[in-house]
């Protein structure tokens, strides 16, 4: 039997969010606003989380540093549930953070300081990483340590092993194809926001964009697209999986939280459509609150919302 249900690898940050904020106040002024929280984020710690919440035995392999920042991020996934046993702490760096300003519809304007998460290294036999049914890789072409033949090596020897491996991106940079190209081939079902499948493949329609990573080895794509739903490619017309119509706080860590409800939904037995679905149902959950760890309470919770929340219809 293995450890872990699901192992989510990449990039790790420290998220301080605060609403509702339609402008900064002037110079010296004070507003006050109605929440502000901190929150586990990134492509691996986010869904790391939900995946945590949903039920999965969940580890996070992501880097941090020995700062309060760090410290935070790291008592905040124990407290989820997260395994941080593989949890790298890089010294004379600092953590990984953001600082969100959420509209009162939902917009989320971010300041960055890149840190530790960047650092993350990895080398084989990978012992920490697969003993897993799910592998998720986060963050592909921001890891200057790990990305290209580290991150090779991990997923050819998930593959064969037998893992699931996911995969979703960050906003595509001149950095994310070269990576990308190493691991297209070993990744099941790739997961990255439908127009950044567009921008990353130079092509005109999310159909050919598919096909751009099809024909490079992926098994199948799931291109995201907000209200709008999902797309699920793996040949032929795709299947466009509905999102739900929910009161919508925060659309941060939503992209995340799908991937971490796909993955909950495969290893409860869903079809690849139901998986689908009850991503997006997680990732509607999601947004009614406050961060990348809002909404989202169980995997029972979920499946019932999944089947009560009204569907949206796309034109």
């Amino acid at each position: 039997m293995t450890e872990f249900d699901f192992v989510a690898v990449g990039l790790t940050i420290l998220d301080t969010l605060g609403r509702p904020i339609s402008r900064l106040p002037d110079p010296g002024a004070v507003e006050l606003i109605e929440e502000i929280r901190m929150t586990a984020a990134g492509t691996a710690a986010g869904p790391a989380v939900i995946a945590a919440k949903l039920g999965l035995r969940t580890r996070l392999v992501g880097a941090i540093a020995q700062d309060a920042m760090g410290r935070v991020l790291r008592d905040a996934l124990v407290a989820d549930g997260v395994d941080v046993g593989a949890l790298q702490i890089v010294e004379q760096s600092r953590t990984s953070a953001t600082i969100l300003a959420i509209s009162p519809n939902g917009d989320r304007p971010a300041l960055h300081a890149p840190g530790a998460s960047l650092a993350l290294r990895l080398d084989p036999p990978f012992d920490a990483v697969l003993s897993t049914r799910f592998l998720h890789l986060g963050g592909v072409g921001t890891m200057p340590f790990f990305d290209g033949p580290p991150s090779r090596q991990l997923l050819e020897a998930a593959r064969g092993r037998g893992i699931v491996t996911t995969c979703d991106l960050v906003s595509p940079m001149p950095t994310t194809l070269p990576a990308l190209e190493h691991v297209l081939p070993f990744i099941d079902y790739f997961m990255p926001a439908a127009d950044e499948a567009i921008a990353l493949s130079g092509r005109d329609t999310v159909e050919d964009a598919a096909q751009f990573f099809l024909d490079r080895g992926v098994g199948a794509c799931i291109f995201k697209q907000g209200a709008a739903g999902s797309l699920l490619i793996q040949s032929g017309d795709p299947i466009r999986i509905p999102a739900f119509r929910v009161e919508t706080v925060d659309t941060t860590g939503c992209g995340d939280s799908y991937c971490a409800g796909f993955v909950a939904g495969l290893a409860r037995g869903f079809e690849l459509e139901d998986a689908c679905r009850f991503a997006s149902a997680t990732a509607a959950l999601v947004s009614t609150g406050l961060g990348s760890d809002a909404g989202a309470e169980s995997f029972e919770a979920t499946l019932e919302a999944m089947k009560t929340m009204e569907a949206r219809t796309h034109a």
